[in-house]
Order: C-alpha cells, then sequence, then structure tokens
C-alpha cells in the first residue's frame, strides 16, 4: 500500500511512531427491539437496573484508577457519571419508559440518553454543551452491558500505541496513560474541544479533526503522528520513518536542553529576575506546578470549583481547597481569582438571565457585587486559607474605582467578621484587579494609588480592546495581543503599578508566549503567570535576553503602526539571538 498523508488540526505538539489502537464505537450485535410485552416488562426492568449497577460499579472502579494516575479533577468526570445514574432526573424518566409505553431497555436508554444530550447541545454556553458527550458516554456504557458486550479499554494498555477515534469520551479520556498512549487522532474536535485541552496537558502528541480519512486505519499498522504540523502519516515507506525519527531525535534534544531550565530562575543573562508563576484550575494543578519550579501560582482560576460541583460549594469546602494550594505552593504567592463565572463559562445552578451579548453582560464581579452573599462567602474562605500560605485575592473584570471599592469593602467586612469569629486570618492580604478591561487600563494611574497590584488579563483585553470575540473562528485573524493598542494599554498599566511602587503581572496567554519576552521584559513586567508547561520555553527564552538591548526594541516597538511589523521586528530579534 502506497504512504498515505491525512491532514488535521495540530494541537499537541511531538512526533510519535507507534501502532494504531483503533476505538471505535461497535453497533449492537443484534437489532434493537423498540418495545416489549406486558408479560416481559418486569423482566426488562431487571436487565435495565442490572445495566445501571454494572455500569456504577465500572465507573467508580475506573474513577478510583484515574484519581491515583490523573488527579481527582480528570476523575470528577466519572464520579459524575456514576452520580447522575442516582439523579432523579435522569435514570428514572428511562424506567417510566419501560413501565409506561413498554420501552424495551435498550430503546429507552437510546431515547432518553438523546433526548437530555439534545437539551444540553442546545444551550449557548460551550462548557455545558459539552456535558452533552458526557450524557451520550454514560448512555453508551449503559447500552453495552444491556447487549453483554465487551468495550475495547484504553486501561488495559501494555505497548505503546497511537490511538485512533472518532473522538474520545470523556471515560476514555481518564484512562490515558502517557506511558502507552503516544499520540491521538481523531476524526473530530477542534483546538478548545475536552481531548485537544486534556492532550496538552498530559504531553501526549494529537490531532484533531482529521475527518472521515481515519475509517481507513487499521487497528496495528504503523503511523507517524506530528502533532505541530497536523498531520498523521499511514503505511509510511522506510526513508519517511527515518527522517521522522531524525526529526525525532532533534526535538527530544531541545526538549532535554530545556529540562535544564527547570530548577534555574527566570532571570535575563544580565541577571534581571521575574517571578515565574503558573496559572491553575485545581489543587492537582498546583502539585504540577510546584514541581515545575513554579515561583509561585499568579491565577488560580476558582470557578472550577464551582463547575465541578453541582451545587454551590459552601465555605468549608472552599477553605479547603484554597487552604491544599497555600500548603501545596509552600509559602510561595498564591494569587487567588474570585469567581468569574459568566460571559463562556455557566453555573446551572445559578440560574443566570439569558442575554444577548453574555461577554459584556452579568459575569465575574458584576455577579458577586450583585449577589453579595456569593461573593463574601467566597471571601471569607479565601482570607481563612490565608493563614496557610502568602495567599493574595484578586477581583476580575473591574471596570471602575467604584467597583474596586465596593468589593474590598466586602472583603474588609468578611474579615472583619472572621475576626470577631476568632479564626485567624493573615495580618496583611494583598488586594489587587485583573487588568482585562480598556476603561482599567486607561484608569491605572488612579488604581494603582489603591490597589496593592495589577495582574494583566492579555486574553480578554485584547478581546475587548480590539471588539474581537476570541472564540469566532470568522475574526480570529483580528486578534492579537501584539497590536500596538494592546502594546500601548499594557505599558500604561505597568508604568502606573511602578510610579506607585507596586508591582504589576500578566495571566494571559500572552504571558507563555516566548516571542512575546523581550517585550515583557523592556516593558518591566514584574511576575509572569502562565501555564506550567510553558516555564521552561519563557525561561529559556530569558536567559538569552540582555534588559537594556530589550528596553531599546521595546522603545522601536512601541512606535510601530501594526500588529505584522511588531512581530515581524520581534522575530527578528529572536532570530539573530539564535544566530549569534
Amino acid at each position: 500500500m502506497a504512504e498515505q498523508s491525512i491532514r488535521g488540526i495540530g494541537v499537541s505538539e511531538g512526533i510519535r511512531i507507534a501502532k494504531a489502537f483503533v476505538l471505535r464505537e461497535q453497533s449492537p450485535r443484534t437489532p434493537v427491539r423498540e418495545t416489549v410485552t406486558a408479560e416481559e416488562m418486569e423482566a426488562e426492568l431487571a436487565r435495565l437496573r442490572q445495566a445501571k449497577e454494572r455500569s456504577e460499579t465500572e465507573l467508580n472502579e475506573l474513577a478510583e484508577q484515574a484519581k491515583r494516575t490523573l488527579g481527582e479533577k480528570q476523575a470528577g468526570i466519572l464520579v459524575g457519571q456514576a452520580r447522575m445514574l442516582s439523579d432523579p432526573a435522569f435514570y428514572p424518566p428511562i424506567e417510566k419508559r419501560v413501565q409506561e409505553e413498554l420501552h424495551s431497555a435498550e430503546h429507552a436508554v437510546q431515547t432518553m440518553t438523546e433526548h437530555f444530550a439534545g437539551r444540553f447541545e442546545k444551550l449557548d454556553n460551550e462548557y455545558m454543551r459539552e456535558r452533552a458527550a458526557d450524557i451520550r458516554d454514560l448512555g453508551k456504557r449503559l447500552l453495552m452491558h444491556l447487549q453483554g458486550e465487551e468495550q475495547r479499554s484504553l486501561a488495559s494498555l501494555r505497548e505503546e500505541v497511537i490511538v485512533v477515534a472518532d473522538d474520545l469520551a470523556p471515560s476514555d479520556t481518564v484512562q490515558l496513560d502517557k506511558r502507552y498512549v503516544q499520540a491521538l487522532v481523531t476524526r473530530m474536535g477542534g483546538k478548545t474541544s475536552h481531548t485537544s485541552i486534556l492532550s496538552r496537558s498530559l504531553g501526549i502528541a494529537a490531532v484533531v479533526g482529521a475527518g472521515d480519512a481515519v475509517d481507513a486505519i487499521v487497528d496495528g499498522e504503523l503511523l507517524i503522528v506530528d502533532g505541530s504540523e497536523g498531520l498523521c502519516i499511514r503505511q509510511p515507506q522506510p526513508e519517511t520513518i527515518e527522517a521522522y525519527q531524525i526529526r525525532q531525535r532533534r526535538q527530544q534534544s531541545e526538549l532535554d536542553e530545556l529540562e535544564r531550565f527547570r530548577s534555574r530562575p527566570a532571570e535575563t543573562k544580565d541577571g534581571v529576575r521575574v517571578e515565574m508563576a503558573a496559572n491553575i484550575g485545581t489543587v492537582q494543578e498546583a502539585a504540577a506546578a510546584a514541581e515545575l519550579k513554579a515561583e509561585g501560582v499568579g491565577l488560580y482560576r476558582t470557578e472550577f470549583l464551582y463547575m465541578n460541583s453541582g451545587q454551590m460549594p459552601d465555605e468549608e469546602t472552599q477553605f479547603a481547597a484554597y487552604r491544599a494550594v497555600a500548603e501545596q505552593m509552600n509559602g510561595q504567592p498564591v494569587v487567588i481569582r474570585t469567581l468569574d463565572i459568566g460571559g463562556d463559562k455557566e453555573l446551572p445552578y445559578l440560574a443566570l438571565p439569558k442575554e444577548a451579548n453574555p461577554f459584556l453582560g452579568y459575569r465575574a464581579i458584576r455577579i458577586g457585587l450583585d449577589r453579595q452573599e456569593l461573593l463574601r462567602t467566597q471571601l471569607r474562605a479565601i482570607l481563612r486559607a490565608s493563614h496557610y500560605g502568602d495567599v493574595k485575592i484578586m477581583f476580575p473584570m473591574i471596570s471602575s474605582l467604584e467597583e474596586w471599592r465596593q468589593a474590598k469593602a466586602i472583603c474588609n467586612e468578611a474579615r472583619s467578621e472572621l475576626i470577631q469569629e476568632g479564626k485567624p486570618v493573615s495580618d496583611s492580604v494583598e488586594l489587587g484587579i485583573m487588568v482585562e478591561i480598556p476603561s482599567a487600563a486607561l484608569l491605572a494611574g488612579s488604581f494603582a494609588k489603591e490597589v496593592d497590584f495589577f495582574s494583566i488579563g492579555t486574553n480578554d483585553l485584547v478581546q475587548y480592546t480590539l471588539a474581537v470575540d476570541r472564540m469566532n473562528e470568522k475574526v480570529a485573524y483580528l486578534y492579537d495581543y501584539f497590536h500596538p493598542a494592546v502594546l500601548q494599554l499594557i505599558k500604561r498599566v505597568i508604568d502606573a503599578a511602578h510610579r506607585e511602587g507596586k508591582w504589576a503581572g500578566m495571566c494571559g496567554g500572552m504571558a507563555g508566549d516566548p516571542l512575546a519576552a523581550p517585550l515583557l521584559v523592556g516593558l518591566g513586567l514584574d511576575e509572569w503567570s502562565m501555564d506550567a508547561g510553558s516555564i521552561v520555553k519563557v525561561k529559556e527564552a530569558l536567559s538569552r535576553l540582555d534588559s537594556h538591548d530589550c528596553r531599546a526594541l521595546t522603545d522601536r516597538l512601541l512606535q510601530l503602526g501594526t500588529t505584522a511589523e511588531v512581530r515581524r521586528e520581534l522575530l527578528h530579534y529572536m532570530d539573530n539571538l539564535r544566530d549569534a
């Protein structure tokens, strides 16, 4: 057979050569009967209950395995599916179909699974739409047990493979073991899909959205995957294999070279130090950040604690999570952002109103100031955790001094309450704002007189400055943090902080881009916070920079009028450093 190239979207870099392990949804061995007789109904209910019990047992066992290998967050997907089987909104309606309409167990499961999944798919929020996949995954598991079929399991892998699938179900992704799963190739998916995000966090090379071409891949055949180029090669010829093996060795050599920066301080070659922190969403990610030698947590996204719960987490639940992160970082700074929900992040139990422009609407601090008990509960939990580490509090989506002053007042009230109750609180907890709205950047001089710090959220700052929906692929080409207007706002914020003797950090995607390093050094950014996996890459870039040269370069960049000119200058500058 001739060599064949399959193109998709490269979402996690790396070159891997291994045999294919094909995961395909299997059709039932026998056609599904739609109805049963009244006499068969009780036996049908017994079959359904047995399938439910087996599914529950299986999911709980997989969850325990996932906790050991991937941590609580990923195991939570399986725990959630197991709980769904006891949810009065999910399982009883399936039984009701059998009892009242004499549906077969299989037909009842198929019908109700699609009904619930369809309802979630109609929601505007991407996170909630992804829950449809959880429901369908659970439905498939019930059907498998009803049909008496064995499901191919990633947990049983004991050799290196490249997993090929339409897409990975949530219960598949939590079984991924990077010792054996070398790469992923899927028919569906995009850059922000669940599979893509997980592959990046685990460091597994991945190509998604490869289309119908994956149907031809046969179990056990040799594949080459290039996650950087979005390429999968079937039946590679000997010369192709040799060429990719050379590239693979070169890539590994580069990774080994980067590894030596793990324990080094983040500093320029002329000795200018910056604080290199990590963005996290869970306690487990704090552990990973500490392992990668992050010098703190620059952004703890607390919304994941809320989104992974079926109800509003109480003060004790929040306190336990915040304390665990503070202790995990062992005295290093931890910046905890208050609840940043709304926009593309929804909480069903909050019953937020439907909005035409949710990114410009009722979200983040606006919800907290409107529903003050919600914010007060969170602030009490954070303040209690401050006794166990260097905890700082950051308010998101601040657009005016009035909002900042109101949020600070609520925090001070919560602090007074805790002291009166005899609960220990740190003597000094810094309060700051996330600068992500142009109005806050333009008023940075006024804010700097009152806040303890700034953290620049470039993801939203770019979106609001350029009027570009960062989730809209039609205008994605306009979204760029090297736009001159964005650079002027960043400079304004950093300069304002320094005039008042305060520090300025950045927790958006720009901080983790090595190409941005000379610009951020030149601007005088104090704290850089990013996904933990980017830390060594940015440290390596910093090690080649001279701070005086960076300041001169930045002065030139700030005079340029287009994004393309800024990028071109930075690429030229970094290329010259590599050649030097």
